[in-house]
């Protein structure tokens, strides 16, 4: 399975997906059509961390004073469902393994495992 996550209007997104061969991927818009419980189960599952998955640098997560209190791992798991803002993104499945985020490692551990 090659599934991967992100938002058309985030310029790294963009970017990323223009370094990688996305062939074969799908590929889900998450503003269009947000993540839903079960794809979410399915990150969680190889990732296990809701926390992982919660985009902290998300203005809401600011507005909202999220930062300030001490969020659960269900905390987290309700946000991600409530608002596509709140994934980290992108979010890349390659076989049984995830990708997540932007970070320059992720993003090379993502090239290596698809040109192996």
């Amino acid at each position: 399975m090659k599934k991967g996550y992100y938002l058309k209007t985030c310029d790294t997104c963009k970017r990323i997906l223009k370094e990688i061969n996305t062939d074969g991927f799908e590929l889900q818009e998450i503003k269009s059509t947000p993540v839903n419980e079960q794809q979410l189960a399915e990150m969680y599952a190889l990732s296990n961390s809701y926390e992982g998955l919660f985009n902290k640098r998300s203005r809401l997560y600011k507005s909202l004073g999220l930062k300030d209190k001490n969020l659960t791992e269900s905390d987290y798991k309700k946000y991600i469902l409530e608002e596509y803002t709140f994934l980290k993104r992108p979010v890349f499945i390659v076989e049984n393994e995830i990708f997540i985020g932007n970070s320059k490692k992720v993003v090379e551990e993502l090239k290596v495992k698809l040109n192996s």
